[in-house]
């Protein structure tokens, strides 16, 4: 029992850790110029804005998060096929 509760807290402190992050990738921007087309997008790969020759367009930046937003579902789904992060803590010697 006290190992499942020991396993809960750090699951939270981890979750918290990684809300964190977000938050603070979220909070910072970088801005690329390509070609007429400037795109701005957070460090946490959210795009912020897309302007061709001037103009945004709401519904391109809508499009292109959505995307990103199931490229990174997808992502965590063949993460977990492929053992995740418990694969990763022993890659890194964390085993128990």
């Amino acid at each position: 029992m006290f190992d499942k509760l020991q396993q809960l807290k750090e699951l939270k402190k981890m979750r918290d850790e990684a809300m964190t992050i977000q938050k603070a990738l979220d909070a910072e921007t970088v801005e690329v110029e390509k070609r007429g087309v400037t795109v701005k997008i957070t460090l946490a790969q959210r795009v912020v804005s897309i302007e061709s020759n001037g103009k945004g367009d709401e519904d391109i930046v809508e499009a292109v998060n959505e995307a990103v937003k199931e490229s990174q579902k997808s992502a965590a789904k063949k993460m977990q096929q492929m053992g995740g992060f418990d694969s990763l803590k022993g890659m890194m010697g964390g085993g128990n």
